[in-house]
């Protein structure tokens, strides 16, 4: 269950990252109200989480999953850059979030 949170909550921190383009500098209600709400969630979720896995291993992964996800979601959203470059560096993090939980 612990993983699923996590999982989660990293699900709600690219909710967020990718939210912040939308706030136009929060200027903008419902984009702010969004983000805001997503950020809350995902830290929360984080903390229930990190009450049974190793804080390091859980705030790796959580980054992780919000790092892949935005940078997806970016280039899927925004129309950023999908270089080979690019995705070969996503794959090495998408390599080490599983080997932190394999490991955990």
């Amino acid at each position: 269950m612990a993983w699923f949170l996590l999982f989660l909550a990293g699900l709600f921190e690219c909710g967020w990252a990718i939210g912040l383009k939308y706030t136009d500098g929060f200027t903008r209600p419902l984009p702010k109200a969004l983000t805001m709400f997503s950020m809350v969630v995902s830290v929360v979720l984080l903390g229930l989480a990190v009450k049974y896995l190793p804080i390091g291993t859980a705030y790796a992964v959580w980054t992780g999953i919000g790092t892949v996800g935005t940078v997806l979601l970016g280039i899927w959203l925004l129309g950023d850059e999908a270089s080979v470059s690019r995705l070969a560096c996503i794959a090495l993090i998408v390599a080490g979030i599983a080997g932190l939980k394999l490991t955990a």
